[in-house]
């Protein structure tokens, strides 16, 4: 027994399922999976990989994975999503770290694939997270986006050596599609936070956030991926404020 449950929340993941459970293979103990009535298979394909799954109504980010720990039967979980897989290196140091005895909790970092591209730069990586963590220490935060775990406090994290896989963005237009889509959640949270960007802010923050990922961080080394990806997310934030001021406006 190694102690681990891997947790994962899913809707229509199907053309990304199978690859997470493959690499999830002999490292852990069971694996769940909270799936929000998913219409393409996937929860036919994570049964398949011998994942128990449970399907629930869609509530929210973090509502949901703190539904799908409850279901865990491990002292120890692994969070990750469908889009995620587990490196090579990544298992080697999670399975060392199981034989010398687990205790506080994990963090390692991420590495994403755009459209074929492993990116490197303009802020992406090593975009750490902690995923491995004590089931009664952690709890995800946060009602809109962006979901956060909170650890108790005083519990000891650990850095493994190694990349969580993370193939979030298969096409540009995958990009685009989730930036429309998560733009609206950013622009109600802001709306309930009271946030009132100014007309300077709305206009100069876009390029701002493309400076600093094309250039200051150094975007422009990972080729034409880099380039997209700060134009995308220039776009991004000017998405989010255009909402905002009107969810403003129309006084929602």
């Amino acid at each position: 027994m190694k102690g681990i449950s891997a947790v994962i929340i899913t809707r229509n993941e199907a053309h990304n399922i199978a690859r997470c459970l493959i690499s999830l293979q002999l490292l852990v103990d069971e694996v769940i999976v909270v799936d929000a009535q998913s219409t393409d298979g996937t929860a036919r394909i994570a049964t398949e990989h011998g994942a128990k799954v449970i399907v629930r109504a869609w509530t929210d980010y973090a509502d949901q994975k703190n539904f799908a720990n409850t279901q865990a039967q491990g002292p120890y979980l692994l969070s990750i999503d469908a889009d995620e897989a587990i490196s090579a290196a990544l298992r080697t140091s999670l399975v060392q770290a199981t034989k010398d005895g687990l205790s506080g909790a994990y963090r390692f970092a991420r590495l994403t694939n755009y459209c074929g591209t492993w990116v490197r730069h303009g802020g992406w990586y090593p975009d750490d997270k902690v995923r491995l963590f004590p089931k009664q220490h952690g709890r995800w935060k946060g009602e809109h986006v962006h979901e956060e775990l909170q650890l108790d406090p005083g519990t000891p994290v650990h850095e493994l050596a190694g990349d969580l896989l993370h193939y979030s963005y298969p096409t540009v237009a995958s990009h685009k599609e989730r930036i429309e889509r998560y733009s609206d959640l950013h622009a109600r949270k802001l709306l309930a936070e009271g946030k009132r960007p100014g007309l300077l802010k709305r206009m100069f923050s876009p390029w701002v956030k493309f400076i600093q990922g094309y250039v200051l961080r150094l975007g422009f080394l990972d080729g034409k991926a880099g380039y997209s990806i700060a134009c995308l997310s220039a776009r991004a934030v000017h998405l989010k404020y255009a909402k905002l001021q009107r969810l403003r406006e129309e006084g929602t």
